[in-house]
């Protein structure tokens, strides 16, 4: 799965009122605010004193209401209502400090004003204090302590808390692995409505981890973040669809979220259109459109769908027959290391298809496969040990590898 990564958060900030008796200054300060009248709001709040008249000062230098703009400017005043104590304020100089906004960026100075306000309970800021820890920015790493954090802004209901708690649990970083407590936190993000969640959500339900596959579930979750446009989802469900696996076989449903994730950009998505197109499986066979979306996929480095793309180059389908571009291709997919690409360049060198014939890079790629565990590759690397083609003749060798491949065969 890829996680979507949690990343510090500054929250909308308002013009505050005091939840304690105003004074005079801030009183009129508010009442020339809400009536336009910003040079006077301003006069009145610098004037004021407290905390929340301070905020409002550094408030309004950030947005330029009343005043010329000045990150600067407003950093110092967002660090005197700090000072009172005041946690929004502790919160945005933290921000501030994370960004480098007016400021020296400096993760240091940012943990420690995030403390101070998560200290007081600010939700954002104990999830801020959580990310910095997992990440060991401005401390040191400590996931441990990551989760402490997070479940306090968890239990809050902040759904980003939510979902990075579930994850720890999930990869049992910081604390034991425990799939229950992880499917719990999703649980509860994605009933919040936070798409990440109810995709992690729907795969630990089809994965099964932790128990028997729930694929019923698998599908509600999945089903419930593709319906958001959540590429990875729609994805997912169209393999679903596909296989039949918690839902009637489908290869046109399957087709159909296999595109909309495809138009999103999704790699994988693109490469499973296009095999679907390449088959006629779901829609009608088109084998340009099957080398159009393939090829999409493997411009974009996807090894499975530059290999695809090689062999439909060295069989001519859908391509013209060029033993050149196929061997360009598998080159690529074998780099990566894709698992039958190894092979197919080999027997290109071997045969000297579309490259000059070489029996010793041919030897070399099928022990590149040898090493991926491809039993074509063993009985090919035994024969070449056998006869002494491209590599020093040996019998022992030979009979490893024959040995090897027979054990895949039977696997």
């Amino acid at each position: 799965m890829k996680p979507i990564i949690a990343v510090v958060v500054l929250g909308a900030v308002v013009l505050v009122g005091m939840a304690l008796p105003a004074l005079a200054n801030f009183d009129l300060a508010m009442r020339a605010y809400e009536e336009g009248d910003l040079a006077t709001a301003f006069r009145e709040f610098k004037n004021d004193g407290s905390a929340e008249a301070q905020f409002n000062v550094g408030l309004m230098y950030t947005l330029g209401s009343g005043v010329k703009q000045d990150h600067r400017e407003a950093a110092n005043w967002y660090r005197k209502a700090a000072e009172q104590g005041y946690p929004l304020a502790q919160y945005i100089l933290g921000t501030i400090y994370s960004r480098g906004d007016g400021v020296d960026h400096d993760t240091k100075e940012a943990i420690r004003w995030y403390r101070k306000a998560a200290e007081q309970g600010h939700q954002v800021a104990q999830f801020n204090v959580g990310v910095l820890y997992e990440r060991g920015e401005g401390v040191e790493q400590d996931r441990k302590e990551a989760i402490r954090w997070y479940r306090k802004a968890a239990e809050q209901g902040y759904q980003s808390a939510r979902y990075n708690l579930a994850l720890l649990y999930e990869k049992g970083e910081g604390a034991v692995k425990d799939l229950k407590e992880a499917v719990a936190w999703y649980q509860k993000a994605a009933e919040q409505g936070y798409v990440p969640a109810m995709f992690n959500l729907a795969l630990l339900y089809g994965n099964g981890e932790g128990g028997k596959p729930d694929y019923k579930e698998a599908v509600r979750w999945c089903r419930k973040a593709a319906d958001h446009g959540y590429a990875p989802a729609l994805f997912n469900l169209g393999i679903l669809y596909d296989k039949g696996t918690g839902v009637k076989q489908d290869k046109k449903e399957a087709a159909i979220l296999y595109r909309k994730a495809a138009d999103k950009g999704l790699v994988a998505a693109q490469l499973n259109l296009g095999l679907l197109y390449d088959r006629g499986e779901g829609v009608k066979k088109d084998v340009r459109e099957a080398v159009k979306w393939i090829r999409k996929a493997a411009d974009k480095g996807l090894a499975a769908a530059q290999y695809d793309i090689g062999v439909m180059y060295e069989k001519g389908e859908g391509l013209p027959n060029d033993g050149k571009e196929a061997a360009n291709w598998f080159r690529k997919a074998a780099d990566q290391g894709d698992p039958d690409a190894p092979y197919a360049l080999g027997t290109l060198y071997y045969e000297g298809t579309g490259v000059e014939k070489d029996l010793v890079e041919a030897a070399r790629w099928f022990l590149k496969g040898v090493e991926l565990g491809n039993g074509r590759d063993q009985l090919k690397i035994g024969l070449m040990y056998d006869k002494g083609e491209g590599i020093k003749q040996d019998m022992q060798q030979a009979a490893r590898w024959y040995r090897k491949a027979a054990e895949a065969h039977l696997r």
